[in-house]
Parts: structure tokens; C-alpha cells; sequence
């Protein structure tokens, strides 16, 4: 299973709300979306799809965008996905997770010009607090 060129076809962003406004809490939602599947030839299948990070009432970040599937069930893939809009599971986790990887990091600067919070969740660092039981996280140099 190999996926080949990730591209972007457009970008939508919008804050709702002025930036002196300041929720309290922003909750941000993702969701990746495969909105088309079709053959190009008996090994590879072209997949577009659409990548939504909502900020709720605050703002939304829409990245829509196309990939190669390589394998040799592409075309097995494509007439089940055009008939049933379903796929395999692990499938679709393998081609989520690489739109994931390629619109996340791109959400992140699109996040920052608007004023938005990013779309990960950022690590927090505590120093001289040992009274709390050390927590696993990711290590800071």
C-alpha cells in the first residue's frame, strides 16, 4: 500500500469572531473526508478528499486536496467505495492518517494568521512542581 502525491487544491479559513473576543474554551474538531475515488489505472486509484478543523462559534480551517493510492486492489477499492462509499478499515485508517499528517501541520500556520489556537493539542512543560506525580508525555530537551 503506498500513497503518492499529496496535493492541495484549495483552502478555506474563516474567524468568526473578532480576536479581541476570547472564549473561554475552544473546543476543535477534526474530520477527514474521502469525497472521491476513481481509477486510473488497475494499480492506482486517484482520492480526492477534504480535511475540516471546526472551532465551533470561534472560526473553521477546510483543506480540500487529492492523493495517489498505489496497490494492487485499487480498482477492487474504487467500484466498492462508488458503490457503497465504504472501504476497508485498513484502508481507509492508512489514507486518513496520511491526509491527517499532510493537513494538520498546514492547519497549524493557517491557524496561527488567523489567530486561531492550533489544531494540536500543544505539550505543556512544569518545572520545580515535584509534588505532582510525574505524568508520561513527550520529552523535553
Amino acid at each position: 500500500m503506498k500513497i503518492r502525491n499529496i496535493q492541495l487544491k484549495s483552502i478555506e479559513a474563516r474567524r468568526y469572531i473578532d480576536r479581541n473576543e476570547r472564549p473561554k474554551q475552544v473546543r476543535i474538531d477534526h474530520n477527514s473526508t474521502v469525497t472521491l475515488i476513481s481509477e486510473v489505472k488497475d494499480n492506482e486509484a486517484l482520492i480526492d478528499f477534504q480535511y475540516t478543523a471546526s472551532y465551533g462559534p470561534v472560526g473553521m480551517i477546510k483543506l480540500e486536496g487529492s492523493l495517489l493510492y498505489e496497490n494492487n486492489d485499487a480498482k477492487k477499492i474504487s467500484e466498492e467505495w462508488n458503490k457503497t462509499r465504504k472501504m476497508p478499515n485498513q484502508v481507509a485508517s492508512h489514507i486518513h492518517t496520511a491526509v491527517m499528517h499532510t493537513c494538520v501541520p498546514e492547519a497549524v500556520g493557517i491557524a496561527k494568521n488567523l489567530g486561531l489556537p492550533p489544531p494540536i493539542p500543544l505539550p505543556q512543560v512544569r518545572l520545580g512542581d515535584s509534588s505532582k506525580k510525574a505524568q508520561a508525555g513527550p520529552e523535553v530537551a
